[in-house]
């Protein structure tokens, strides 16, 4: 068996950054959290803290600190008798930016526990469900990985959008492969295909794309509304901006669709089941078909 509370140790170190706010939070000494760390780390014969500053976990620690996240929030589906660990639940997820940016969030409340959100994109999301770190994922992947079932939600429609002046300045004739190559595009960050794929539908030609990084989905469409380049903004987002005129398609009629689905562990998924019955109703209501 694990000590539970040493894991718990190892949790608020991970998540605070070091050993003196952990023991804040657990209301016990410095000393007594090293002891728990040490005696956890010599029992595992594993590192399970690099030591920082700030303190972070190792592989091994994270997924230790994914294992208590679990057994807490399967606690609170039992019988009010049994005895918990200690602790509120927190229940760890992978969300891609720009659902969290639009239809997510309402979703949580369908749960009574604290949420760790890693924010990464829907390609790359399903890799955290593979890792062990979290116990559930939206992805665009729609095949699960072992001892996770996928559930389709719908798709999330991206525009290519930038603003009329912008359009004009850098594609006075239309959408062009040389156009795309020298006009500068908003990316979310290094893993974010969305710009490329959607140049390759246009053109049929796989582009190396100039631009901007920014890593923020609200900040990201505040930058094409400023003319800093063009992107791909989630058609909920845009609305408004598309209505006002502040922005408009680089190509009309001419959508990227991003099928979305929602990953989750097997043996959390009962635990999970009101926010999936959530999840599931607001996409239907809020993602294409």
């Amino acid at each position: 068996m694990l000590d539970y509370a040493a894991l718990a140790a190892l949790s608020e170190i991970i998540r605070r950054g070091s050993f003196e706010a952990a023991a804040a939070a657990l209301g016990v000494t410095p000393s007594a959290v090293s002891q728990r760390i040490k005696g956890l780390e010599e029992r595992l014969g594993q590192v399970l803290i690099h030591r920082g500053p700030p303190a972070s976990g190792t592989e091994t620690g994270l997924r230790l600190m994914q294992h208590l996240d679990q057994v807490r929030l399967l606690e609170t589906t039992l019988a009010a008798s049994l005895r918990p660990t200690g602790g509120p639940a927190v229940l760890r997820l992978a969300v891609n930016a720009d659902s969290l940016a639009t239809w997510f969030p309402p979703v949580m409340t369908a749960l009574p526990v604290l949420y760790d959100l890693v924010v990464d994109d829907q390609d790359h999301a399903r890799d955290w469900l593979r890792q062990g770190q979290v116990s559930a994922a939206i992805s665009s992947d729609p095949d699960p990985v072992p001892g996770c079932d996928a559930l389709p939600l719908g798709a999330m429609r991206y525009l290519a959008l930038a603003t009329p002046d912008f359009l004009a300045r850098h594609f006075p004739d239309g959408v062009t492969e040389a156009g795309l190559r020298a006009a500068p595009a908003i990316t979310f960050n290094a893993k974010d295909a969305l710009q490329s794929r959607w140049a390759q539908k246009a053109t049929g030609r796989r582009l190396h794309l100039p631009g901007h990084l920014i890593p923020a989905s609200e900040p990201f469409a505040r930058a094409v509304e400023l003319g800093l380049g063009w992107g791909m903004i989630p058609e909920s987002m845009a609305a408004p901006a598309l209505h006002q005129g502040r922005l408009q398609p680089l190509v009309p009629d001419l959508p990227l669709d991003v099928a979305l689905h929602w990953h989750v562990q097997r043996a959390m998924a009962p635990a999970l089941a009101p926010l999936t019955a959530a999840i599931r109703k607001r996409a239907a209501a809020e993602l294409r078909p």
